[in-house]
C-alpha cells in the first residue's frame, strides 16, 4: 500500500509500495550500486535484471565485485525524472549481495540476457538479496502541452 503526503512546495509524494518498486525497477536496466572499501562509499553504475525479489548485475573482478561480497551489505539505487514537471521516483534496496557461483544458477543469470555498457570482459554475476526495499515517488504524472512557434514570429 502506498502512503502520499504534500510536501511544503504543494507537490504530491508518495511512498512507493513493495510492489511498485519491484514494477518500477523491471522497467529500467542501469541502476546504481553503492559499496564501502576501506570505509568509504563508492558508486557504480551498472547494468542489471530483476529476478524474482532480487537483482543481478554482471560484472568483472575488481574492486566493486571485491568490496560487495566482502562487505556488510550493498545498497542499490534507480530513478527515473523529469526535470521539466518536476515529477520522478527513486528506489533504494539495501541488504546483503554474494557473487553468483553455482552452476545452475549462472546458467540462470545467463538467460536474464545483462548486457553491460562499458567495454570489456563481463563474466561474474553479483546477486543482491535486499533486507529493505524504500521508494518513492514525486509529483503528478499529468501530461503537459507545450505549443512551439517558429523563431521571430508570435502566435496570432
Amino acid at each position: 500500500m502506498s502512503r502520499r503526503e504534500t510536501t511544503t512546495s504543494g507537490e504530491q509524494m508518495e511512498t512507493l509500495s513493495a510492489d511498485e518498486i519491484w514494477r518500477l525497477l523491471a522497467r529500467r536496466r542501469v541502476g546504481r550500486l553503492v559499496v564501502c572499501a576501506d570505509g568509504l562509499p563508492d558508486v557504480f553504475p551498472v547494468n542489471y535484471a530483476v529476478d524474482g525479489d532480487t537483482i543481478v548485475i554482471k560484472t568483472a573482478p575488481g574492486l566493486k565485485l571485491a568490496a560487495a561480497v566482502l562487505g556488510e551489505g550493498v545498497a542499490f539505487e534507480v530513478d527515473s525524472f523529469d526535470e521539466t514537471r518536476h515529477t520522478g521516483w527513486s528506489v533504494v534496496l539495501r541488504g546483503p549481495a554474494r557473487e553468483i557461483e553455482d552452476r545452475d544458477e549462472l546458467l540462470a543469470a545467463d538467460r536474464l540476457h545483462i548486457d553491460p555498457w562499458s567495454p570489456g570482459p563481463k563474466n561474474r554475476y553479483l546477486r543482491i538479496e535486499p533486507d529493505v526495499a524504500t521508494g518513492r515517488r514525486i509529483g503528478e504524472a499529468t501530461p503537459v502541452l507545450h505549443l512551439a512557434w517558429p523563431l521571430g514570429r508570435d502566435p496570432d
